[in-house]
This record gives structure tokens, sequence and C-alpha cells, in this order.
């Protein structure tokens, strides 16, 4: 593995990481139109994500397929949301009401919530080792910018996701130090799930369109199951439909000038 590649898998960690860092610099509850924001750039930034550095790679690789090209992106993309469908079906939603709440069942709330995130950067390191792997098999469609573009587009969602870990564990009376850590313990299965993917990846190239849509159709789902109802509901959704907005073009802008 090359420093590129080790890079390009790190780097979504560091965002979990500086997101978990926030507990230094915020209060311990996060303003509701921050929180729009964050969601809604985040939910932003994945779905451009999932179309420019996962499903076009896809649709490019199944080229030789001519009018049926379509068929593993297709196929690939519905697997990833059934598999994230089977997740939360079998775990909880990370979207969980707080009202009425005593502080047992907030801390009960709080490990439910860290669980939660920690199951759906599974495939967040996936999408990355599936990229990454394409690219050292010299995949047509996706390009070292591009694999680079992903990983920082994933860290950028981990960002809010590392500060929706801790900011409650301080909120339950945690120390800051221990929040942090356990904010970035649930971003370390990232890169571990980004290795494990790139080593089965290197065995079944020939179904490398397969494993980027599948990527894809997990991020998607996380996006359409808990970030968009989140930055939607109550007030200020205004300020996540707008950061949607900025999150998208954003990673539009860096996949065509890094691409």
């Amino acid at each position: 593995m090359d420093m590129q590649t080790a890079a390009g898998i790190i780097i979504p960690f560091l965002g979990t990481g500086l997101g978990a860092a926030m507990v230094f610099f915020l209060k311990k509850q996060i303003s509701g139109a921050l929180q729009k924001a964050l969601t809604g750039f985040a939910a932003g930034v994945m779905v451009a994500a999932s179309f420019w550095s996962l499903l076009q790679p896809a649709l490019d690789s199944s080229s030789a397929l001519g009018t049926l090209a379509f068929l593993p992106a297709s196929a690939g993309f519905l697997i990833g949301v059934g598999f994230l469908l089977l997740l939360d079906i079998i775990t909880p939603h990370m979207h969980m009401d707080r009202q009425s709440e005593g502080p047992q069942s907030g801390f009960k709330r709080t490990t439910k919530l860290i669980f939660a995130v920690t199951l759906h950067n599974i495939p967040e390191g996936m999408a990355v080792g599936v990229v990454y792997a394409g690219l050292l098999a010299g995949s047509s469609g996706i390009t070292a910018a591009g694999a680079l573009t992903l990983a920082l587009g994933i860290a950028i969602q981990n960002f809010p996701e590392g500060a929706i870990v801790s900011m409650p564990l301080l909120a339950e009376g945690m120390p800051k130090q221990k929040t942090i850590w356990m904010g970035v313990l649930s971003g370390a299965v990232e890169p571990v799930a980004a290795v494990v993917t790139m080593l089965a990846a290197g065995f079944v190239t020939p179904v490398m369109p397969y494993f980027l849509a599948f990527a894809a159709g997990a991020m998607m789902y996380v996006v359409v199951e808990e970030l968009i109802p989140e930055m939607s509901e109550g007030k200020h959704s205004n300020v996540g439909t707008i950061a949607f907005a900025l999150g998208f073009v954003l990673m539009m802008i860096l996949d065509v000038t890094l691409g």
C-alpha cells in the first residue's frame, strides 16, 4: 500500500476525530440551526459523492456491456440499499426521540446512538476501500484525484458525526477527554472496513462495478433514511436545505477540478 492510498484511507477517520474534538469549542448541546446546517451539508456531500465518485465509475467500468451497462450498477446499488435496510431493522435508528428522557434513558439512547453511528461508518469505509482498490487495479473511470475527492467528502460528512457522538456524552456528564475517545473509536471501523474491502476487492476485480454501486447504495440509504429527515423536521429546515445545496456543489466542484 503506497502513501497516497494510506492517506486516502486515513482522511475520513480524521474527519470523525476532528468532529469529536468539537466538545472543546461548543456548548454541551449543538444549536438547532448549526445541527441542521451540518446535517444538510453532509447529506449534500454524500449524494454528490455517491454519483460522481461511485456510480459514474461503476457505469464506466461496465461500458463493455453496451446498452446493458446499467445492470451491474443497478444491482449493486439495490444490494447496498438492502444491506443498510437490514442493519436498520436489527439495530436502532440514529434519529431517536429525545423527549421524556431521564438520565438513565438518556444514557441508553446515547449508547444506541454510538452503536448506530459506528455501524453506519462501515459502508463509508467500504466506499473508500472500493475506490482505492479500483484505482490500484487500474479500473476505468477511477482516478487518484477522484478517489481523494471521495475520501475528503466522507471526511466532511464524518465531521458532524464525530460531534453527534461526543456532544451527547458530554451532556450526560462524561469528561471531555473520554467523549473525544468515544467519538474517535466510532470512526475507527472506517479504515478497518476500507482495508478489508481492498483486500477482498483485489480478488474480485471483475465485479468492481458491483462493489462501487453497493457503496453508493449504502451511502444513499443513510442520506435518505437518516440525514434528510433530521435536516427537514422542525425549525431551521431551510438552513439544512441551503447547506445541502452547498455541500452538493462543493463535491461537484472538487470532483470536476481534481478529477
